[in-house]
């Protein structure tokens, strides 16, 4: 039997994005949430995010990690609102040594469904929209703080910076 893929709007107050016909992360159903079981009202969801869970997504930037993920669902007849939070540690590679170094996440992210803009799905996969929620508030610029990079590779960029300015372009 074929896995069904899941549809979701996600609208995000930092981001707009907009993915559909997304198949599940993982083989880890717990993360899918079946809508059309749950009764109307608000109901929370709580996981923990964890190495596993972050090498189970392509190409990620994100080397691992222990964040604690909540998600409070409010079902409604014509739609749902859920509010996603995360806080915890990330690892990723610092853009200056390329060592792991940790960064602390801590953001929530809200998700709307309308019927006027979109039907109630059968299911929510939210662990696309917990990993999304970390990603998205991670800086771009990923660098240990002064002093704390690998001491070697240091040394390396230190003997490759060019101290003497760049000649001028004569036209």
């Amino acid at each position: 039997m074929a896995e069904k893929n899941v549809k979701y709007l996600h609208m995000s107050k930092k981001s707009s994005t907009f993915a559909a016909d997304f198949a599940p992360m993982s083989e880890q159903n717990h993360y899918i949430v079946d809508l059309k079981r749950l009764s109307l009202g608000v109901h929370t969801f709580d996981y923990q995010l964890d190495k596993e869970f972050f090498a189970s997504v392509e190409k990620t930037e994100i080397l691992g990690g222990e964040v604690a993920c909540k998600a409070v669902l409010n079902l409604r007849e014509e739609g749902y609102e859920l509010s996603l939070s995360v806080r915890g540690t990330v690892f990723v590679v610092c853009d200056r040594c390329l060592d792991p170094m940790p960064l602390e996440v801590d953001a929530c992210d809200e998700l709307m469904n309308d019927d006027a803009v979109m039907p109630l799905d059968d299911a929510l996969d939210l662990s696309w929209l917990a990993y999304e929620t970390v990603s998205i508030n991670i800086p771009v610029v990923h660098s240990h703080q002064p002093g704390e990079c690998n001491a070697q590779m240091d040394l390396l960029l230190h003997d490759h910076l060019c101290d003497e300015p760049e000649p001028e372009d004569k036209v």
